[in-house]
């Protein structure tokens, strides 16, 4: 371990212990550092490498404070970290696994919790993506935010930041799947409007099916294609300014 590393660890361990309460203040630099026994310098870097992970939070001119240390607000990070995983294909069938694990219960539960203005506001991601059908960066914007919209009607902000974070590359994966694929706009559509169709319904075990079978689908079609020797970073990366007239 680095001494940077040790000095982090040192200042965790007062959050963790409850001597920085969320919320808390921080000594002056002079004083933390002595207090740790630690350089004014590693001190510094603790506190930048901490605030990045945001667990301390550096306020200009007024010092630096723990966090409220919420999930949803620690677990930004983890889409950052799953963007870095480019090239790897046997790590983004493992977050389409861990998506389709995770988000039929996550429509299963916003089936029972949604509310008229949580449903209006899927329903009007599903009218954008129906517009959209022969625009694949608009579609696959607007398909992710329709997930986003149904993660948020649970009411979970740890589940929603989960899934948010996993959904990176696998959002990049529906993209090229759109470009090279000339049905998937209205498989796409399809599978959403059943979606859509459950969550209105409030029925819970017919939403997870219906979110169960749109993962499977495009589970099924990334390892067709990484199976046949395609690959995903290189189409990915050129797609944000790519449009593509898809079949009627």
């Amino acid at each position: 371990m680095s001494l940077t590393d040790k000095a982090i660890e040192q200042i965790r361990e007062l959050i963790s212990t409850g001597k920085l309460p969320p919320g808390s203040k921080l000594p002056p630099e002079p004083d933390l550092a002595a207090q740790l026994g630690l350089s004014r310098n590693l001190a510094r870097e603790a506190v930048k490498a901490l605030a990045v992970a945001r667990i301390l939070e550096v306020r200009r001119g007024d010092g630096t404070y723990v966090t409220s240390l919420q999930p949803s607000l620690l677990l930004e990070g983890l889409g950052g970290a799953v963007e870095l995983l480019q090239g790897d294909a046997g790590a983004l069938l493992d977050l389409m696994e861990v998506r389709r694990l995770l988000e039929p219960m996550t429509t299963a539960l916003a089936a029972t919790r949604i509310s008229d203005k949580a449903l209006a506001e899927v329903k009007w991601h599903l009218d954008a993506m129906r517009e959209a059908r022969d625009d694949v960066e608009r579609l696959n914007s607007h398909d992710a935010a329709f997930h986003r919209a149904v993660a948020s009607a649970t009411g979970n902000d740890t589940l929603l930041t989960i899934l948010e974070g996993v959904s990176g590359r696998t959002l990049r994966a529906r993209v090229w799947r759109g470009l090279v694929d000339s049905q998937a706009a209205g498989r796409t559509l399809a599978e959403h409007e059943a979606i859509f169709d459950a969550l209105a319904a409030r029925d819970a075990t017919l939403s997870q099916a219906a979110a169960l079978m749109h993962v499977n689908s495009t589970e099924r079609w990334l390892r067709e294609h990484l199976e046949s020797g395609s690959t995903i970073r290189d189409e990915a990366q050129a797609i944000p300014r790519t449009k593509v007239r898809q079949n009627p």
